[in-house]
């Protein structure tokens, strides 16, 4: 069984086409208009080894929020498609990634409910073009769309690309633990008999 899902989203800020495959070679086809974005789904789409396709439009010559933002949507919609009934699931990811002087852990549940904690500080607002703010808003629209909750804790770090670097790297990792399918489960991982 194939675990993918295919998002289009058009608004009046974003065109957006977008497809996910869960149990992937870690190969990105992406086209955001955000190019510090786009290395940040390039790293996920790898260290997660999912496939990852996006070809977005967006109002950038505004800011890289709506575009940012609407791809967070997508994808977190593309998750949830993918992962299906949820049956046989491993559920839980925790992934600690190191990067240079950077380190940042991600723990996920995919629970059906969303939530996102996030604790750290970024030493900067900006990354080249890309305004810092952004990473807390591309998860947390990541989180509500697939239902999951996801906890990101920066342990510590000095360079601000660095930082984001990890959490991205380790979000993948988490989300690939979580998803993968563990024989042991012969139906979905919780006793309420639904997720």
């Amino acid at each position: 069984m194939m675990r993918t899902a295919t998002i289009k989203r058009v608004t009046n800020e974003t065109q957006i086409e977008l497809s996910f495959t869960i149990d992937g070679e870690g190969k990105a086809e992406l086209e955001t208009g955000v190019p510090f974005l786009t290395h940040m789904l390039d790293l996920f789409t790898k260290h997660g080894h999912f496939n990852l396709f996006v070809h977005a439009k967006g109002d950038t010559h505004i800011d890289d929020h709506h575009t940012t933002e609407d791809i967070g949507i997508c994808l977190g919609q593309a998750i949830r498609e993918a992962l299906g009934d949820k049956k046989g699931i491993k559920r839980y990811g925790n992934a600690l990634v190191p990067m240079d002087d950077a380190l940042a852990q991600v723990v996920i549940d995919v629970s059906n409910r969303p939530h996102l904690e996030f604790r750290g500080q970024f030493p900067s607002e900006k990354v080249g073009t890309f305004d810092v703010e952004l990473v807390h808003e591309f998860l947390w629209k990541l989180a509500l769309e697939a239902r999951m909750n996801v906890h990101v804790i920066i342990h510590y770090g000095r360079n601000t690309h660095h930082m984001i670097e990890a959490v991205f790297k380790a979000l993948a990792r988490a989300l690939d633990e979580a998803t993968m399918i563990d024989p042991r489960v012969k139906s979905v991982p919780s006793t309420k008999g639904m997720l």
